[in-house]
């Protein structure tokens, strides 16, 4: 137990623990600071440098804590005072986190954003997109804080830190989202006025169109190949197959069905199913994959560290591949690929059935009908693909003729 006497500037120094092991047990990565003259009150410090003041006390012979504020957001004057009611409680043999859920109405933002999208997001199928985007951003500031105490201020810092990190269009969406949730809390009295009313959106939602040129792809390509397994190789695979992230990343040995991968319509953004030829580029690559031993037997991660769960990080990973001299991002590649086919010679509709597109050219009547699968069409166009960009890291000229022959 570590005890310090605390102050505004010891607060403000104390530095966070190590990041704990993967296999380390739940709870690990987090240091309780006490506070010497108040017992029981303490500054939980995680390992991603999260700061909350809680409150451990015992109860009918069991201990328990609660949280009481996160730091910077409540200092150590108002963690004090908190405390100091939470103890005043105990000592009248009343529960503190009884009487503080009374005392608060259950409006710290965590329950409320509960609720929320209990009733407002139940019926949307979007639902745990909405939750995902508001967890990552909004809730490690706002956690144990209550939403009438949640201004303007804080919530232009949640999105100008989104915007910061070159995510514009992912600010837009917590935008949106926020300001429904604060425009729902009014309707339900939680708090009296909108703190994002009238607050512009930030930057613009447009389209991207970047695709990576010849010389840029060979770039991503051959780093790709020097960081090697698990997501170098994964890298090279989205270049040949023009797949998108989670249908590699998450890919399992069980989907592998000799030289073509089988999803699930559960594995598709669509919701269908979708085969994925491999060509001779990608079946090389694969004959060079290490197998990490699961407790799933066949039915494993193909790209995976630990043989338990896919890889993440791909932001982290990215970082090693060229910054080019315009801004990419992984899904470019697969954007890349289609204008690629596209300029080898294959049809708008094989490149739609090789990314796995029901639009475009297969929506609408056409598509109720037209039930041919393009097998054949999508291999010729993959393994024409896979030889140009084999030529272009071996530094050949690509043979176009050839390959609208393979793939028409």
């Amino acid at each position: 137990m570590v005890k310090k006497a605390l102050t505004d500037a010891v607060v403000k120094r104390l530095k966070p623990p190590p990041k704990p092991p993967a296999e380390a047990k739940a709870g690990t990565g987090q240091m309780d600071v006490f506070d010497q003259g108040y017992p029981g009150l303490s500054l939980r410090i995680s390992y991603g440098g999260r700061k909350a003041w809680t409150y451990h006390y015992r109860t009918s012979g069991k201990l328990k804590r609660i949280t009481l504020g996160n730091y910077p957001a409540t200092s150590l004057a108002e963690a004090r005072e908190t405390w100091r009611k939470a103890k005043e409680a105990r000592d009248a043999g009343k529960d503190p986190a009884t009487e503080r859920k009374r005392e608060t109405g259950a409006t710290d933002f965590e329950s409320v954003l509960a609720e929320w999208l209990k009733r407002d997001q139940g019926g949307n199928r979007s639902k745990d997109d909405v939750k995902r985007i508001i967890d990552k951003d909004a809730t490690p500031s706002w956690k144990g804080r209550h939403v009438p105490n949640i201004g303007r201020r804080d919530v232009l810092d949640v999105i100008d830190a989104v915007v910061d990190r070159g995510a514009p269009v992912m600010a837009r969406r917590l935008h949106a989202h926020l300001h429904r949730f604060f425009r729902w809390c009014v309707g339900r009295g939680i708090i009296a006025a909108n703190p994002m009313a009238d607050m512009p959106k930030p930057g613009s939602e447009s389209k991207r169109d970047r695709v990576l040129s010849d010389a840029e792809l060979k770039a991503v390509w051959n780093e790709a190949a020097k960081i090697g397994w698990p997501f170098g190789h994964a890298v090279q695979f989205l270049i040949l197959t023009g797949a998108r992230r989670s249908e590699i990343g998450e890919l399992r040995w069980s989907e592998i069905d000799g030289d073509h991968i089988q999803l699930s319509g559960q594995r598709t953004k669509n919701g269908q199913p979708h085969t994925i030829p491999l060509s001779k580029p990608g079946l090389g690559i694969f004959d060079e994959l290490p197998k990490v031993e699961s407790e799933q037997k066949n039915d494993g991660y193909v790209f995976t560290t630990n043989g338990k769960t896919p890889i993440s990080g791909w932001t982290k990973a990215k970082r090693q591949l060229p910054s080019l001299n315009e801004p990419w991002t992984i899904h470019d590649l697969r954007r890349t690929v289609a204008t690629g086919l596209q300029r080898l010679g294959v049809s708008l509709t094989v490149i739609e059935a090789v990314l796995g597109h029901v639009s475009g050219s297969r929506a609408g009547v056409v598509g109720i009908y037209q039930r041919h699968s393009f097998d054949k069409e999508k291999v010729a166009a993959l393994e024409a693909w896979g030889a140009h960009v084999v030529s272009l890291v071996e530094g050949k000229k690509p043979g176009r003729v050839a390959a609208m022959r393979g793939a028409r």
